[in-house]
């Protein structure tokens, strides 16, 4: 979403109008009918006029004051709708890679749940006005109990698969060190995060074009559905479509593993095989991984990401595992593994997925692309980076600016003084663009807060790593600071396109570690412990700052105060560090396959590429037995820096009259993901979900306004919870394996 799309959304929220907190409530019929009308009139007014989206939100005058938004109940229900959304990343992830945040779905639901509580009037804890603000700690809460996915979807089953654990140790018996490492991964983000809020969101938000396209679009959606009786209403739809596609997208994820493949997988070719009395053809197409899968959770992020990303995607799918995998078997430079070989009916079908025995034979197609597809994510994140220059220089001298201030401001305190630090910590002339931070000092975090915060959690993170992951002080503070600076630029990249480079960040950490650990005498396992370690501390606080510096967008521009979203984030960040490392127990339990390598990976209901792609890079800068294909290589440095080159034409190039051509450019990072993810079966959904999304808006854009958004949140969290319930049955002995049927499967099993 760009500033233009942004602007847009503003006009459609409705009501423009000044800050709530100075404005008394309504309390009559007709005054709330003329308020009304005035309402509806300024919006039709408005309509055409552009909002400054970065300062605080013009508020419908309408809404009550809110004296202390950070109330129990919106704690609780934010935590148990980021549990939710917790779950759902889970599952997601470990299918595709995928992890999505909890602000969207916390907003909405958390909207009606808060609302309905509303009526109960004056009783303690559950009644009272709710208002915007109150919103905002809800969504701020549940992104901080969702938030803490990534690391068990990528680094935590990839030391399993590689047995860097230890003989006989298992998820379930590691559940002490999980928890920690957890701990350490989110509240050192958070931490060092928090002195972030006033570089991104005040001081350079404008001049560098940090828009937070989903925070701002999570504001703009909670200050719209408290926008009068109109947004009410509309919010109601919203809320009522959201539950309908959260409840039926659960429903149907259920009721699937029991007849898979009807409700599920079509495996088209299959069934082709099938009634042409078993020809091999359709079954080599088959054994590439094209078919057809009803996921409500990719179908709803096609819904989110648009056509360019999702074509992008599926084009990559196709040059992936139509034209270069095929290709690469066929000269003999690739191998398959035969899945059914003394079967006659089912001998034409192919696994090009095994990661196994590397270095010891041709690899599969899917270790091939693994390393083109790591290299683009890599390097075209990176190419942001750099092309951003302007912000790094900014925030050198911003940080360098702060630290003399507080110098020469506790100099002072002392009778003392600096002629050095005055002059550096001067206050810096404001230009006519300036923004002013809405809060009072009383209304920020204290920089006590997260500096004893922050060396607690650097202690601990010392001490945690040392006696249980083996890795020694330095290296550990090694981590941490690189930690600190892929959040830096997570922030910003994200900021401006709406994507996080968490990949990036993992990759850049890991091949730092794998050269800081080369000859000092670890062993192989001993390395790939500490890499692995390293990359998760990484990512995992790059992630959590990103969340953090995001909900202080939101609460900019709809007016909380930031310690009080602070200490929601950080409730909700404590509550998913005790809830994620149990769920991935309980996913693991279910299904051995995401974390045992002597599982039968082949008929896996989870694909893992983030943990493949994690325990593949680590193997490759620690083990000198694992090698990069020579012609992977020379593919993943051509596209490298193809990718760079578009970059870098994108920014400096198409700029003025040009710009409009960017839309036609494709999305490398969407390419280099479906060369990662192992089928194109993802890829499929998510255009589908692109598609419908466009003909959508292009007919309707009233009703997308209202519903688009719910749609996609509820198929993505619905179909994730509907994915713990089936571990649950799983577990308890009665899924679809056993009560169910296989029909239309190949070989019998999807």
């Amino acid at each position: 979403m760009d500033e233009k799309t942004v602007i847009q959304a503003t006009a459609a929220a409705g009501t423009v109008h000044p800050f709530a907190e100075s404005n008394p409530p309504i309390e009559h019929t007709a005054d709330l009918k003329h308020h009304n009308v005035e309402v509806e009139k300024a919006a039709t007014e408005e309509e055409e006029i552009e909002e400054d989206l970065y300062r605080p939100l013009l508020m419908d005058p309408g809404i009550p004051h809110e004296e202390n938004p950070l109330t129990i109940r919106a704690v609780v229900v934010g935590c148990i709708l980021g549990a939710l959304v917790c779950a759902s990343n889970l599952y997601l992830g470990l299918k595709t890679g995928f992890t999505f945040s909890a602000n969207m779905f916390g907003a909405i639901f958390g909207y009606g749940i808060l609302k309905f509580l509303d009526k109960a009037g004056k009783m303690p804890i559950i009644g009272g006005v709710f208002g915007p603000q109150e919103n905002s700690i809800v969504q701020a809460a549940a992104t901080g109990a969702g938030g803490t996915g990534g690391i068990f979807v990528a680094a935590i089953p990839a030391m399993y698969r590689l047995g860097v654990m230890g003989e006989g140790h298992t998820p379930s018996t590691d559940i002490g060190a999980i928890f920690t490492i957890t701990l350490v991964c989110s509240f050192i983000g958070i931490f060092y995060a928090t002195p972030l809020r006033k570089f991104f969101i005040i001081q350079v938000a404008r001049e560098l074009k940090l828009m937070f396209p989903t925070a701002t679009a999570v504001a703009l959606t909670i200050r719209s559905m408290h926008a009068g009786a109109t947004g009410s209403i509309n919010a109601i739809k919203k809320l009522k479509c959201l539950m309908i596609c959260f409840v039926g997208a659960m429903c149907h994820r259920v009721a699937s593993y029991y007849a898979i493949g009807i409700l599920y997988d079509w495996h088209v070719f299959t069934w082709i095989h099938i009634w042409s009395g078993y020809t091999s053809w359709a079954l080599n197409i088959e054994s590439w991984g094209w078919y057809f899968e009803w996921t409500p959770a990719f179908i709803g992020s096609g819904i989110l990401i648009g056509l360019n990303p999702a074509i992008s995607m599926f084009a990559g799918s196709v040059i992936a595992w139509g034209i270069i995998g095929p290709t690469l078997v066929h000269y003999g430079e690739c191998i398959g593994k035969q899945l059914a070989p003394e079967d006659p009916q089912w001998d034409s079908l192919y696994s090009f997925t095994s990661l196994s025995n590397l270095g010891k034979g041709p690899p599969s197609p899917r270790y091939w692309l693994l390393w083109p597809g790591v290299m683009v994510m890599v390097c075209c994140s990176m190419a942001e980076l750099f092309v951003q220059y302007k912000v790094i220089w900014s925030g050198v001298k911003s940080l360098w600016h702060s630290s003399c201030e507080s110098i020469n401001d506790t100099l002072t305190a002392k009778g003392k003084s600096s002629a050095f630090f005055a002059k550096h910590g001067a206050p810096m002339v404001k230009s006519e663009d300036h923004v002013e931070d809405p809060f009072p000092p009383e209304q920020q975090v204290r920089n006590w807060m997260w500096l004893v915060g922050l060396l607690v959690t650097l202690v601990l993170g010392m001490i945690v790593f040392h006696f249980q992951w083996e890795m020694h002080p330095g290296l550990t503070i090694l981590g941490i600071l690189l930690a600190f600076l892929f959040s830096f630029l997570a922030i910003q990249i994200g900021a401006v396109t709406d994507t996080t480079p968490l990949t990036a960040a993992a990759k850049a950490s890991q091949l730092v570690f794998g050269a800081a650990t080369a000859n000092h005498g670890y062993t192989i396992q001993h390395a790939q412990k500490l890499n692995l370690a390293a990359g998760a501390l990484a990512s995992g606080g790059a992630d959590m700052s990103n969340a953090l510096v995001s909900d202080f967008r939101t609460g900019f521009l709809i007016g909380t105060s930031p310690i009080k979203q602070w200490i929601a984030q950080s409730i909700g960040s404590f509550i998913s560090v005790w809830l994620g490392p149990g769920l991935f127990v309980l996913f693991t339990s279910a299904y051995p396959c995401i974390w045992d390598p002597n599982a039968d990976a082949d008929h896996c209901q989870f694909q893992v590429p983030s943990v493949s792609a994690w325990a593949a890079v680590a193997q490759a800068v620690t083990d000198p037995n694992v090698k990069i294909p020579l012609t992977s290589g020379i593919f993943a440095i051509v596209m490298g820096v193809v990718s760079i080159i578009q970059v870098v034409v994108r920014h400096f190039y198409l700029v003025g009259p040009r710009e409009k051509y960017r839309e036609w450019l494709p999305n490398w990072g969407a390419i280099a993901l479906s060369w990662v993810i192992p089928a194109p079966v993802f890829a499929n959904a998510a255009l589908l979900g692109a598609i419908i999304a466009a003909v959508w808006r292009k007919y309707s854009m009233r009703t997308w306004d209202i519903y688009g958004y719910a749609v996609a949140a509820g198929f993505i969290a619905g179909e994730g919870l509907g994915g713990v319930v089936g571990a649950i049955l799983t577990l308890a002995g009665v899924d679809g394996s056993v009560k169910g049927t296989m029909i239309a499967c190949p070989l019998n099993s999807c």
